[in-house]
């Protein structure tokens, strides 16, 4: 079974692009989106023909050119996984966007910037990042979608730049609430489920208020229907974030979208890279060396050091519990998204709560040094004036 993978960075390279996919939902009665897909002649698309089959918008190159000074360096955001993606501000509307440039590989490039494009036009959902449109002009293939302030999660984890402060763990568990939310959409709310196949912190994406929302669909693939358990597909994925049965099998689920999802959330909880050259060897990779940690309950060394012990024990226990289900080998024994979505909402509410009383705590205490202080103050008045 042949592997691809991309490499983080600027000089990553996209994985081989998914083979046949497709996407063309039809609304039901239910809250399901029923979804059928085929990119086979995805190299005769045009401008028009997209028009046809998405609701985003078509743009020239030129538009998108212009509203980027050329694709100018200075407005250069990072390399996604098959492009470069800029700043830019449409001329007609004033808006900011990120457009990616992408670089294709013959027909599968196009097969994967059109999964992409049909499944972002056609499912929605606040934790998925929103595409406005797209370009198909000659040979150049371009996405234009939401822009999304604060960047990836990624950037907000390894390599800090000065600007950056530490995300704090109350924000962190918000964060894969909200990314859970987005995967939750695709795989219960779509009908056959759409797996992710590139869950990573590169590509979720913060909004104002870090806001989380799952990016970069080009991998994306339908789901298994009726009786069958499986797809068997070309492995595909991210170093370190691939389920290890889908590894070996080439057997896809929506298990192996939990599975990367796992190793996303021990990244947020340890601040640790996903593949890390600097740790012993047995550990190099971020579930071999966390998982012995957690059996040994050694919960603390297993907070990113960033956070200065500023965690609750009780939720990072817990935290940490759901994560370790998430990258559990067998994929029958992780739990589905709904799952995870609750866990993690029933950390996010317990942090809240205990947020709320500590306030209070501090509201009360505050009240009663200064009424102690009031009445020492009256205590010495009085005491000045029988004196005299």
């Amino acid at each position: 079974m042949g592997c691809f993978f991309s490499s983080e960075g600027r000089d990553e390279s996209r994985k081989e692009p998914a083979e046949r996919s497709q996407i063309t939902p039809e609304k039901t009665d239910t809250a399901e989106m029923a979804v059928n897909l085929d990119t086979m002649n995805a190299e005769f698309i045009s401008n028009h023909g997209l028009e046809k089959i998405i609701h985003g918008q078509s743009f020239t190159y030129k538009e998108l050119y212009d509203s980027t000074g050329g694709f100018s360096e200075d407005l250069f955001l990072g390399e996604g996984g098959f492009g470069q993606v800029y700043k830019g501000v449409l001329d007609a509307t004033g808006q900011e966007v990120a457009i990616k440039i992408l670089n294709l590989q013959g027909n599968q490039g196009n097969r994967e910037f059109l999964t992409e494009v049909i499944v972002l036009s056609k499912v929605h959902h606040a934790n998925l990042v929103k595409l406005i449109g797209c370009c198909v002009d000659g040979d150049q293939r371009l996405l234009v979608y939401e822009y999304m302030p604060l960047g990836s999660l990624k950037s907000h984890l390894h390599d800090l730049t000065p600007d950056k402060k530490p995300l704090d763990w109350n924000t962190r568990i918000n964060i894969l609430v909200g990314a859970a939310k987005g995967l939750q959409h695709l795989h219960v709310n779509t009908d056959p489920p759409i797996i992710n196949r590139d869950v990573k912190c590169e590509n979720i994406l913060l909004g104002d208020g870090y806001h989380p929302k799952l990016s970069d669909f080009g991998l994306a693939k339908l789901g298994p229907t009726g009786d069958d358990t499986h797809i068997s597909t070309r492995v595909m994925g991210t170093l370190g974030y691939c389920a290890p049965d889908y590894l070996e099998s080439g057997k896809l689920t929506v298990q192996s979208d939990i599975y990367s999802f796992g190793v996303v959330m021990l990244e947020v909880i340890t601040g640790q890279k996903v593949i890390d050259d600097t740790r012993a060897k047995a550990e190099r990779n971020i579930v071999e060396w966390a998982i012995p940690l957690i059996n040994q309950k050694d919960f603390p060394k297993l907070a990113d050091p960033v956070l200065n012990g500023q965690v609750h024990m009780r939720s990072l226990f817990r935290a940490l519990i759901v994560a370790a289900m998430c990258v559990d080998r067998m994929a029958n024994r992780r739990p589905d998204i709904t799952a995870v979505v609750d866990a993690l909402t029933q950390i996010s509410e317990s942090q809240s709560r205990r947020k709320r009383w500590s306030s209070r705590l501090q509201s009360v205490a505050s009240s009663a040094s200064s009424t102690a202080t009031m009445i020492e103050d009256q205590n010495q008045t009085k005491n000045q004036g029988e004196s005299s």
